[in-house]
């Protein structure tokens, strides 16, 4: 995803005021910083931006998952239903408060199946986490429903999808709460940082506290801040902030990059045999980061990857099927609970129910699919030379495995 891809003089001079005065943390040492604070600033582009009322920058997307479960009462033995296909980030985040992730299949959008959804629900669960993979989105409405029906909080993973919206409200700010990663590989990046939004001043009370060790920031000398519960070292620096604050000034350019390459791309991978691709709920509001598609089979899915990494071309194209990072069935340290520190007995056992559970929908979308990232810089030369080879290897693969095209 694409924010490091277009550097530019505006990340660098945002990043020299801070550098000018030498104050590198958020917090404190108010008369060095001479005015300067990226952080605040960034929060406030943040809510201006996505219409959130809140949004309180952490470390990382993980840490900003994190501290959402914490701020919205997540906790020991609480369950919390997320996809198969995510990211590990995810299921870190739910183990690190205590709480049980619920892994539940995966349908054509690649987010949640708000039926296996429905079906995973217990007396013990607390939470359904939709992750908005590959710049786009879950079936919001229906998550929404069920939700409202069980009385069950909502936190959206939005982390792989800034800027992609569900009927014309910005994802990450639907439900109680919404994350956002700022990474390296993000639509926009802080090189580290995420962010919750949330539109409860008492969620975002809580996370202002919980991600500086619990001070409530209510005096003018840090020494002498209360701490009305425990926090945690979730900040973020003044530097990391700097570079968001360019960074998001640009969305609205990168969004619109990323959509007409997507669109070139798909017009020429339309003419695979057999090709089907990745359903959106809302077209319109698909950030556009990843074109994700589907071929006939699992074998010939197998084989065009294999004729990729022959030709050096693979680079680019997922097939999450076999990624260690992002799909259920290559989690074997997840399925079986090898963690350094101690899981709770309630964690281990619903952990070690992975390992039999059946994922066999998931598989059936997954073993399919290939996720083509989009990127800024193509030139349409390329975006035809990359779509025209694409195709080539996907008919390769396809007559190879005897269907017809």
């Amino acid at each position: 995803m694409p924010g490091f891809e277009l550097w530019s003089d505006a990340e660098r001079k945002e990043v020299n005021d801070v550098l000018e005065t030498g104050i590198l943390m958020r917090y404190g040492f108010d008369g060095p910083r001479k005015g300067i604070w990226k952080s605040v600033e960034l929060e406030k582009e943040i809510c201006k931006t996505f219409g959130s009322k809140y949004a309180q920058l952490t470390s990382s997307g993980t840490a900003a998952l994190t501290t959402a479960m914490a701020a919205l009462g997540i906790g020991s033995g609480d369950e919390v239903i997320m996809p198969a296909f995510t990211f590990v980030a995810s299921f870190e985040a739910v183990l690190s408060v205590g709480a049980i992730p619920v892994l539940v299949d995966v349908d054509d959008t690649l987010t949640l199946d708000p039926d296996a959804v429905r079906k995973a629900i217990t007396t013990k669960t607390k939470c359904i986490m939709p992750v908005h993979m590959c710049g786009s989105m879950a079936d919001m409405d229906a998550l929404k429903s069920i939700c409202k029906e069980h009385g069950l909080l909502l936190l959206e993973d939005a982390c792989q999808s800034i800027g992609g919206k569900y009927k014309g409200q910005y994802l990450g700010t639907i439900g109680d709460a919404g994350t956002f990663s700022f990474d390296f590989v993000k639509t926009i990046t802080c090189a580290e940082g995420g962010v919750v939004l949330t539109n409860s001043e008492d969620v975002y009370t809580k996370t202002d506290g919980y991600t500086d060790h619990g001070h409530d920031h209510k005096g003018v000398d840090r020494g002498a801040d209360l701490h009305p519960f425990l926090g945690y070292n979730f900040r973020i620096s003044e530097l990391h902030a700097a570079v968001g604050l360019a960074q998001i000034r640009r969305l609205p350019e990168f969004l619109s990059i990323q959509k007409k390459n997507q669109a070139a791309l798909k017009k020429i991978l339309e003419q695979i045999p057999g090709i089907n691709f990745r359903r959106v709920p809302d077209e319109e509001g698909d950030s556009c980061t990843f074109l994700s598609w589907f071929l006939p089979t699992e074998e010939i899915t197998v084989k065009f990857v294999e004729i990729l990494k022959g030709e050096g071309i693979l680079a680019g194209n997922f097939y999450w099927y076999n990624n260690n990072w992002h799909y259920i069935r290559k989690w074997d340290h997840l399925k079986n609970s090898i963690s350094l520190n101690r899981l709770s007995a309630d964690q281990e056992q619903a952990l070690h129910k992975l390992t039999t559970q059946d994922f066999a929908a998931s598989d059936a979308v997954m073993n399919k699919c290939i996720s083509t990232l989009i990127s800024l810089t193509w030139t349409e030369e390329q975006i035809k030379d990359k779509g025209q080879k694409i195709v080539a290897a996907a008919q390769k693969a396809i007559s190879a495995s005897g269907v017809k095209s």
